[in-house]
C-alpha cells in the first residue's frame, strides 16, 4: 500500500500539472478568474487521486470522498457558471494590474506567480483532511463511523446545504434589477453576512471530524486544513477583502454590518 508521504507527493505533483495546464488556458484567453471554480474542483481531484492510490474500502474513506465530491462539484459548477455569465472578476483585474505595475512583470508571469502557483499549495493544504482521512481509513480501518464521525457527516451536510441556499438566495437577489446597489439582508443573509463562507468552513470542519474519528494522529496531521480555511475566509482573502469593496459600493452596507453577524449565523441586533 502507498505510504502517506508518497501519496501526498503524487497528489501535489498532479495538482501542479493541472495548475500549469490551467495557467496556459488563462494566458490564451487573458483571464484568470476561472481559478475560483477550480479551487473547489481541485479538492475533488485530490480526494479522487487519494482514493485511486489506496481505494475506499473503509467507511470513513467512502464518506469523505462522497462529501468532498458533493461539496466540490456543486461549488465548482456554481462558480464556473457565474464566471461564464459575468466574465472576468474585477478583483483579479485589480490584483493583476497592481502587481504588473509594481514588479514590471508580463501578464503571463503575473498570472503564474500571483494567481496560479499561489493557489496550488493553499488548495493542497486545505484539502489535507480528505487526503489524509482517505489514506488513514484504509491503512488503519475503523469498522464503522463513531459519534465524532457522524457529527462530521452532519456538519458537512449542513455546511453544503447552508452554502447552497445562500448562493441561491444571492443569485436570485442579483438577477432582480430593482436590487442594484442594495444589500441582501433576508433569508440566511439576515443571520450572517457570509452564509457561503460559513458553509465552506463548516463543511471542511465536518470532513476533518470524519478523519479525526479514525484516530488522534489523523486529527492532528490534518487539522491545519480547516484552521487555514477558516482563517482565509474570515481574516485574509475572503470576508475581509470582499467587505472592503462592499463598503465602497453599497451605501447601506455599514448599517448591515452593525446589525448582522460577520460569520457565524446569529439573530440580528435590534436597534436600542
Amino acid at each position: 500500500m502507498t505510504d502517506i508521504v508518497t501519496l501526498l507527493a503524487i497528489n501535489f505533483a498532479a495538482l501542479i500539472a493541472a495548475i500549469l495546464i490551467l495557467w496556459g488556458i488563462a494566458v490564451a484567453i487573458r483571464d484568470v478568474s476561472f481559478i475560483d471554480a477550480f479551487w473547489a474542483f481541485g479538492m475533488v481531484l485530490l480526494a479522487l487521486a487519494s482514493a485511486a492510490q489506496v481505494g475506499i474500502e473503509g467507511v470513513h474513506a467512502a464518506a469523505i470522498l462522497a462529501l468532498t465530491a458533493l461539496w466540490g462539484l456543486r461549488l465548482s459548477i456554481h462558480l464556473f457558471v457565474r464566471w461564464r455569465a459575468h466574465g472576468e472578476d474585477p478583483r483579479y483585474t485589480r490584483i493583476m494590474a497592481r502587481t504588473m505595475e509594481r514588479r514590471g512583470w508580463s501578464w503571463a508571469q503575473t498570472a503564474l506567480l500571483t494567481v496560479f502557483l499561489t493557489q496550488a499549495p493553499l488548495l493542497f493544504l486545505t484539502c489535507l483532511p480528505a487526503q489524509i482521512g482517505i489514506w488513514a481509513s484504509v491503512a488503519d480501518p475503523v469498522p464503522a463511523l463513531g459519534v465524532i464521525g457522524w457529527a462530521g457527516v452532519a456538519a458537512a451536510l449542513t455546511g453544503i446545504a447552508f452554502e447552497s441556499i445562500g448562493d441561491a438566495q444571492l443569485d436570485a437577489f442579483r438577477t432582480n434589477p430593482a436590487n442594484k446597489g442594495k444589500v441582501l439582508d433576508t433569508g440566511l443573509w439576515r443571520y450572517t453576512r457570509h452564509p457561503n463562507y460559513f458553509g465552506d468552513a463548516l463543511t471542511w470542519w465536518g470532513i476533518w471530524l470524519i478523519a479525526a474519528d479514525i484516530g488522534l494522529w489523523a486529527a492532528v496531521a490534518s487539522v491545519i486544513g480547516p484552521i487555514f480555511l477558516t482563517f482565509t475566509l474570515t481574516r485574509w482573502s475572503g470576508k475581509a477583502l470582499l467587505e472592503k469593496g462592499l463598503h465602497k459600493t453599497r451605501p447601506g452596507y455599514a448599517d448591515y454590518v452593525q446589525r448582522t453577524s460577520g460569520f457565524v449565523p446569529w439573530p440580528p441586533k435590534t436597534r436600542g
